[in-house]
């Protein structure tokens, strides 16, 4: 059997990727998940066969080829992060790599962003918006993915020293579980509770007066993303209009003076973490 290999990206293409359009980006990442998808379920079916001694040449072919698909695109949006405005502000943020910075900058419009809580309006971080039934979806929710995936990646990487976000997401996952812990969302608990069965394990946390504990994990890594858009907001704005962004609304009219500064300077340090 004579099965042909995953044709690797040749220099031409290399060079076509540092120019490509939001929309072939946007395209790119959602099939590099994919493929990703497609390497773990093909690798678990090898693994299994193997197990059961029975033959899986075809899908070990499989799997070699899915994570053959994988690299090469990761690669042709390495290039692509590599030659945007602030594909190298965004290299520098341990967590964050190839994958999901050509993901940001291909769905984020900093024209149309005059502020960050439209990007968070637009990634479905706004609390307030709400999708109702027979209402357009006011997200994206390719762009909500991909903030969902950067949470998950603070999270796994927030034992490292050098993770600022991850450790911003552990300070803030002990901020939520100590007011949990006080009786803080004993409202919002009664409120939930009426939304889950009544076996669930939900429940009883609700029926406690608290939240469970993967929603005060939510919580916190949403905090740590949303921190994350808000410098990656500040610094384009900068590098696109040449004058800082307007300050954030509470601190602008509502007397709040606290500030997290971004942990990103001018020097190139590079992640391929994802």
């Amino acid at each position: 059997m004579n099965l042909e290999p995953i044709m690797k990206l040749s220099k031409d293409l290399k060079a076509a990727a540092a120019h490509m359009s939001s929309d072939e980006a946007r395209f790119l990442v959602d099939y590099y998940y994919i493929a990703q998808e497609d390497r773990k379920r093909s690798t678990n079916q090898v693994r299994a066969l193997d197990e059961s001694k029975e033959p899986n040449a075809v899908i070990s072919w499989l799997a070699a080829q899915s994570e053959a698909l994988e690299d090469q695109i990761k690669k042709a949006l390495d290039v692509y992060t590599k030659n945007h405005i602030m594909g190298s502000w965004m290299r520098q943020i341990v967590g964050i790599g190839p994958v999901i910075s050509a993901g940001l900058l291909a769905h984020i419009d900093i024209e149309k962003a005059p502020t960050v809580g439209h990007i968070w309006r637009y990634a479905g971080l706004d609390p307030t918006s709400k999708w109702e039934k027979g209402q357009k979806r006011p997200w994206n929710a390719g762009l909500k993915t991909l903030c969902w995936k950067a949470g998950q990646s603070f999270m796994k990487f927030s034992g490292r020293d050098d993770c600022y976000y991850g450790h911003i997401y552990r300070e803030r996952k002990n901020f939520e579980i100590a007011r949990n812990e006080r009786g803080d969302n004993k409202e919002l608990a009664e409120q939930l509770k009426e939304k889950v069965g009544k076996n669930t394990e939900a429940y009883k946390h609700f029926s406690n007066g608290v939240l469970p504990p993967g929603q005060i994990d939510a919580r916190a890594r949403r905090y740590a993303v949303k921190l994350f858009l808000s410098h990656l907001h500040g610094a384009w704005y900068e590098m696109h209009f040449g004058t800082k962004p307007p300050l954030p609304y509470p601190i602008a009219h509502m007397g709040h003076v606290h500030f997290i500064p971004s942990p990103v300077n001018h020097a190139h340090q590079e992640n391929q973490m994802d």
